[in-house]
């Protein structure tokens, strides 16, 4: 596998792609006219698949922020059609691996010796590939199962010409994300992608959030094996555990329970470490049964300050808990996501920027279904809002708004069911909320045992 490192490369990969999906859909407009209208939803899916094909294929070869692009996109909109969603999922599990020996000239570059010196065992094929990296199971010298990443040679310089084509990034965001402004995403995405490619930072991260959450009943995140991690090479323990794509073929109640452990796991993280593992897709997810789940891939981790957070737990609290629109309205204005005196109503801020916190309003049980989700996307990049002109997704918040959709996304999926509002209650941290689940008193035992410690 040989990435296209070059802007100029990458530029003509992405207009070479638009051409193709553009001829295949001009040569089918005529019998996109004169079909049925079930004939013209089949082709249609037929359209959306071919092309979806297509993008995978291009997008999984050129790594980086193209393909993370491409993996956002197979879990976000429910309005793609399901067959090219699925295939877009394959970026998720199935990117197409470098070769073993390039993989190996990297280790050993790396950690001073060839994967059969430095590992006891060392499969030279990779069980999972994603936009950065390839994963391969080894066992050290000392008998550890471990999971050795390995990044892929020419990654940096591919992002680094991502990055550099800021007008086109912001064209290809645009397009897949009306309403958005491009330019502080893909200032913060600039930012973010070069810590990601630096694994010695991903260690630290990932270290951080494995000391923190220690001894937590249902959330695990795999140790680091510093001594065999490196700039381009990361180790830590090997988990196994079943992918998601299976888990929503397992009965609801264990559906449930792993849901409500992503959830204890976004918003804790946010409240208490000040911290979001910025990458959602459910591929860095492992189930265990029981709602015990391990979260992998910690290269693209967003820190938050008190002051960061402090408008967002005004805004949670004035909507949720003291149902104070006019407060509410002002938490929105001082974090950026309005214009201070925008002329529109507090009623139609209410309306637009409320419906992220429809799940914790009431005190009751309710289904996150793949429709809720879907039109929270379309809600939150929906041009034709009176709100449109006047609000923004402020840089410090980029990735926090995609990890909060990316979590729903997930939780639709699973359609998963709880008294969301009950659980907040026990993270915020403007409440006292009893443990409302049998998840809820086993996380507080460990929070009475562990966080006087961490204070």
């Amino acid at each position: 596998m040989s990435i296209p490192r070059g802007r100029p490369a990458r530029a003509a990969v992405l207009a070479r792609l638009a051409l193709r999906a553009g001829g295949r859909y001009a040569a089918r407009w005529p019998w996109l006219v004169f079909a049925s209208v079930e004939r013209r939803r089949e082709l249609r899916n037929d359209l959306a698949l071919r092309t979806a094909e297509e993008v995978a294929e291009e997008l999984g070869a050129m790594k980086g922020a193209m393909m993370k692009l491409g993996q956002m996109a197979s879990y976000l909109d429910e309005g793609v059609p399901e067959t090219a969603r699925a295939t877009m999922a394959r970026l998720r599990r199935d990117a197409p691996p470098m070769s073993p020996e390039l993989a190996a000239s990297v280790v050993a570059e790396e950690l001073g010796g060839p994967p059969d010196r430095v590992f006891a065992r060392f499969d030279p094929l990779p069980f999972a590939a994603a936009s950065i990296g390839q994963v391969h199971r080894a066992i050290t010298r000392d008998g550890r199962a471990v999971a050795v990443k390995v990044q892929y040679p020419g990654i940096g310089e591919a992002i680094a010409a991502d990055l550099r084509n800021a007008a086109l990034l912001r064209r290809v965001f645009g397009m897949a994300f009306p309403g958005l402004d491009s330019r502080s995403f893909v200032e913060e995405l600039r930012e973010r992608l070069t810590e990601e490619v630096d694994y010695r930072l991903e260690a630290e991260h990932q270290e951080l959030f494995g000391a923190y959450y220690a001894g937590h009943p249902v959330v695990h995140v795999p140790a680091v094996v510093r001594e065999l991690s490196t700039r381009r090479v990361l180790t830590t323990e090997l988990v196994p555990g079943a992918p998601f794509e299976e888990v929503l073929g397992w009965d609801q109640r264990e559906q449930d329970l792993a849901a409500e452990t992503i959830y204890r796991f976004v918003f804790r993280s946010l409240y208490r470490l000040r911290a979001f593992n910025g990458d959602p897709h459910p591929g860095n997810y492992l189930f265990h049964g029981g709602g015990r789940v391990t979260f992998l891939d910690y290269g693209l981790t967003k820190w938050f300050t008190a002051e960061d957070l402090a408008p967002l737990e005004d805004a949670a609290r004035s909507i949720a808990v003291d149902h104070d629109g006019a407060t509410f309205r002002g938490a929105m204005e001082r974090a950026g996501f309005l214009q201070a005196g925008a002329p529109v109503s507090t009623e139609a801020v209410i309306d637009h920027l409320a419906a992220f916190y429809r799940p914790v309003l009431r005190d009751t049980s309710l289904t996150i279904t793949p429709e809720y989700s879907s039109a929270l996307v379309r809600r939150f990049f929906d041009t034709r809002s009176p709100l449109a002109p006047y609000s923004n997704i402020p840089r410090t918040y980029v990735v926090l708004q995609r990890i909060n959709l990316g979590m729903m996304a997930v939780l639709g999926s699973l359609r998963a069911t709880a008294n969301w509002r009950r659980i907040a209650e026990e993270i915020w941290p403007f409440t006292a909320g009893r443990p409302s689940t049998p998840t809820g008193e086993a996380e507080a035992r460990w929070a009475a045992a562990r966080e006087p410690l961490a204070g």
